[in-house]
């Protein structure tokens, strides 16, 4: 059980690492495009190694499946706060609260922190979470949010849109696969999985060394007022969740423990480019997902020295 001073040592290095990608880019050791490149390589290498060598090291039962549901059903009430707060508001404000108050950077942000703080149980429960998430995040909330502005891509409401996406997600087949292997209490051999341990050991330098190269912050005064109310619905809604996952909930401790950290995560990182196209304002998009980054290393920090 970690104490207070080694969570906060360890968040104070998570930060380290954010800010060091941050400072490295304005100094010009990174640029913008870089982001792209650790992006490409946390979420087709890094993350599923991770996933692949966290699995590899439980038990699990199907009954643990109803996390998925769990990843689901907070996503879809989010969205029907985002939808129910804007009713007599335009089409584009419906489909841009939706788009950015919905949905948990867990892959490349979230990880890090369960990774060094609650073990393989606490990491399978965030990845049973992160596959319900991803299903929403990959595409329903998109094509809810595109019918609703009555504009964005032909074709992004359907089924086979959203089914092809999931489905090339690495991430996502990873979780699938281990979560059937390790539900039918199948094993990988040996060297796939010392393999996936070097591998996936980077995920989290490197994911958050993502997170500081692609950090920025720019709008006009003018959308304070728009930030500050995604902003506090979306923390408002994600401290009940957490408490109520916690102190609520009858599973083992560690399960719980996750849970209540997996919802403080920040806004989906693809929100801004699912904003941009159904012609929404990225800028401002982009600010509240940066934001999103500041508000939750405080919020899983805070969780976490409460938790253990």
């Amino acid at each position: 059980m970690a104490g207070i001073g080694e969570v906060l040592m360890k968040a104070l290095a998570f930060v380290a690492i954010i800010a060091m990608g941050y400072g490295l880019k304005r100094a010009g050791v990174f640029h913008a495009k870089d982001f792209y490149l650790i992006s490409k390589i946390v979420i087709k290498i890094t993350l599923p190694a991770a996933i692949v060598a966290n699995f590899s090291k439980i038990t699990m039962e199907s009954s643990m499946l109803i996390l998925c549901v769990l990843g689901l059903a907070c996503n879809g009430l989010l969205l029907t706060v985002a939808y129910c707060i804007n009713l007599t508001k335009s089409r584009k404000q419906k489909a841009f609260d939706m788009l950015n108050m919905t949905g948990y950077n867990i892959g490349n942000f979230t990880m890090p922190f369960v990774q060094s703080f609650l073990g393989p149980v606490g990491f399978a429960a965030t990845s049973l979470f992160d596959a319900g998430n991803s299903v929403m995040c990959t595409g329903v909330t998109f094509s809810l949010a595109s019918t609703v502005s009555g504009g964005g891509q032909e074709g992004a409401g359907s089924v086979k849109t959203v089914l092809r996406t999931l489905v090339s997600s690495i991430p996502f087949d990873a979780y699938v696969i281990m979560t059937l292997l390790t539900v039918f209490h199948l094993r990988l051999p040996r060297v796939v999985i010392l393999f996936a341990e070097t591998a996936g050991g980077a995920n989290a330098f490197l994911a958050l060394l993502m997170i500081g190269i692609g950090f920025e912050i720019r709008m006009d005064k003018d959308k304070v007022a728009e930030i500050v109310k995604v902003l506090a619905i979306r923390y408002g809604i994600a401290l009940a969740f957490s408490l109520g996952f916690f102190f609520l909930l009858p599973f083992p401790l560690e399960i719980r423990q996750a849970l209540a950290v997996v919802v403080l995560a920040p806004v989906s990182s693809v929100s801004p480019a699912f904003t941009g196209k159904i012609g929404g304002d990225v800028e401002l998009s982009s600010a509240i997902n940066s934001l999103t980054i500041v508000i939750s290393v405080v919020a899983i920090t805070g969780a976490l020295i409460l938790v253990l």
